[in-house]
């Protein structure tokens, strides 16, 4: 066995620990700022399901090669970082990160141990190796600090490539072209800002739900502006199909109509299908031109390249561990980071996380009366890598389901479409369906050409209202529309506003005042490639249709299901609503709908 050389670096903070695990856990994001390179990483799946993780670099002269290690951690409270080298000058080295709560504020302390593999790597680790690291770390380390003050912007000093003047002059180009495009609601040189100067760690997959959150703005506003962006070559998108185990992207297109049918992921080593409603989001990274990423990996694990990851820990046969830890009340999932069996735990407020044991059979729960600490215990013939997670992960993935409903989507990318003959299953969507009262007398009223200009006009006053409220107008059908939403709140409420803005439209036009039916429904539906666009087929788009033909004229339609929804509720609730029940044809069974009435759907505040 060669020498084992040691060293602990510690520091305090006025913050407490939750403050800095955000910067500090983030190993990808400090290997960047403390200027390590990108490496390469080979994964190998083994008989037994687990996965053997091969990383190697060349640093000038030397070549390393070594086996990473899952990281171990407790969310806020440490991390440990494992790797055994079989090339280079160093046989292991291991880095442990852990917070100690000081009164208000906590100390950080920092331990590596490495041991030597040759000559070489003796003289490495005796002189300077530990100096210069505690150097490097130590500036990173008060960068995080004043990061949690709000004495720094970011959480690193870092210094970004600095672009050219004919690089900088197409950018400021591009910006002013996306807020020309009314898409870039004076975001667009934010934007540009961190396309310039972020991080690599920041850019690799840009998502604009997590930007909205990080900028305090609207999530329309966020996407549209993306969606410019990619538009006009300041970004460029990218569809990911996410593992439903880790969360990783493992397959990435660049249109819909490469999405594959399935894919492997080569960390938990399992197959999967490609899920609209779940796992294929779409996110951006810069144009090439602009700003080239380049490949490989800061560090393949760590804390917050998951933050819905509370704790990851690898338990030997037979071993038990106790590790403190707050939880607040909420859902979890536990499963291993080798392919096997999960378990959902609802956590009650004031409760006690049960004691949880892992064997070859799936997971086991045993009540606990220790709060504030966690038992596992593996019971299994093989080590196993226990993860237990949140679950509402996805709060930051723009779904396909979700983003192809959108209005500008659809204006920006109409090209971004299914290969002909493939359907992909939606979990829910939802639709509305709207008609024109007494067209047909209304032609013959006021001449065709007078009506043709109408119904256009009316389309614009439609599709407006289902932009403002985060849908899309899938396609006219004579003069009726097919809308899509993803949020059963979003359509009533698109509903009611044109209901409520009628009158408004038809001020000025005294001899062509319009009466819209409207019928909105949600559910499952199948997403297809028909006359060069994206459309939905299946029994969800025939209810809607349907109950939309049931509509008077004035009113709003809604089926029972959608009124159920629990964001739907407290929209419905001080208007008036009369349940009613009809057969419709195609149907075998009368179908129960609520109908809200022209004088309700009129005080609906616009």
């Amino acid at each position: 066995m060669g020498k084992r050389y040691s060293r602990t670096f510690v520091w305090h903070f006025d913050v407490p620990p939750e403050r800095l695990w955000p910067s500090l856990a983030d190993t990808a994001r400090f290997n960047e700022a403390a200027g390590l390179p990108k490496h390469d990483i080979e994964e190998i799946p083994q008989d037994d399901g687990s996965v053997i993780y091969l990383g190697h670099v060349r640093l000038g002269p030397i070549t390393l090669r070594w086996r990473d290690w899952p990281v171990n951690w407790v969310t806020g409270q440490w991390f440990e970082h494992r790797r055994d080298f079989s090339k280079g000058p160093l046989k292991k080295l291991n880095a442990l990160l852990r917070f100690v709560p000081e009164g208000a504020g906590c100390r950080c302390e920092y331990h590596l141990e490495a041991e030597a593999a040759n000559l070489l790597g003796h003289v490495i680790l005796s002189t300077n190796f530990f100096t210069g690291a505690g150097k490097t770390f130590g500036r990173l380390a008060e960068d995080a600090g004043r990061f949690a003050t709000g004495d720094l912007p970011m959480a690193f000093q870092f210094q970004p490539p600095v672009p050219d003047a004919e690089t900088q002059a197409r950018i400021d180009s591009i910006v002013t072209a996306i807020e020309d495009s009314g898409h870039g609601h004076g975001l667009a040189p934010k934007l540009a800002e961190l396309v310039r100067s972020a991080q690599e760690v920041d850019l690799v997959h840009l998502r604009p739900i997590k930007l909205a959150r990080e900028w305090e703005a609207n999530e329309r506003n966020v996407i549209e502006l993306c969606l410019e962006a990619a538009r006009t070559g300041l970004l460029a998108l990218r569809w990911d199909v996410l593992c439903p185990r880790c969360r990783v992207p493992k397959a990435s297109v660049a249109s819909l109509d490469e999405l594959p049918r399935g894919a492997h992921c080569d960390t938990c080593n399992i197959d999967y299908d490609g899920d609209f409603s779940r796992n294929v989001e779409l996110s951006f990274h810069p144009a090439p031109a602009l700003r080239s990423i380049s490949v490989g990996e800061y560090c393949l694990f760590g804390p917050m390249s998951t933050p819905h990851v509370v704790l990851q820990l690898t338990l030997e046969p037979g071993e038990t561990r106790e590790e403190p830890i707050d939880l607040t009340a909420g859902r979890y999932r536990l499963r291993s980071l080798e392919p096997g069996p999960e378990l959902d735990i609802d956590l009650e407020e004031g409760k006690a996380f049960p004691a949880l044991v892992a064997d070859t059979e799936g997971f086991k729960t045993a009540d606990s009366d220790r709060k504030g600490c966690m038992t596992l215990s593996n019971q299994g013939h093989r080590p196993l890598t226990l993860i237990l997670e949140e679950r509402p992960w996805v709060r930051d993935a723009l779904t396909a389901d979700r983003v192809t409903a959108m209005q500008a989507f659809r204006d920006l990318f109409s090209d971004q479409v299914l290969r002909p003959g493939d359907e992909v299953e939606i979990k829910r969507v939802c639709l509305l369906f709207s008609d024109l009262q007494g067209s047909t007398a209304l032609y013959g009223a006021i001449g065709d050409a007078r009506a043709y200009h109408l119904v256009r006009d009316h389309f614009a006053f439609l599709a407006a209202i289902v932009r403002a409220n985060n849908g899309a107008v899938v396609k006219t059908i004579g003069d009726a529309i097919m809308a899509a939403f993803a949020d059963p709140a979003d359509t009533v409420r698109a509903a009611l506003a044109i209901q409520n803005q009628v009158e408004s439209f038809n001020a000025g036009r005294p001899d062509e005042g319009i009466v819209i039916k409207l019928g909105i429904h949600e559910g499952p539906s199948i997403a297809v490639t028909l006359n060069g666009r994206l459309d939905y087929f299946g029994s969800t788009v025939n209810m809607a249709a349907r109950l939309q033909g049931t509509s008077q004229g004035g009113d709003v339609v809604i089926s029972k299901s959608l009124a159920a929804d629990p964001a739907v509720g407290p929209l419905l609730e001080p208007l008036d609503c009369r349940i009613e029940t009809t057969l419709l044809k195609g149907f075998d069974e009368p179908v129960e709908f609520l109908r809200l009435s022209p004088q309700s759907t009129a005080t609906y505040p616009a």
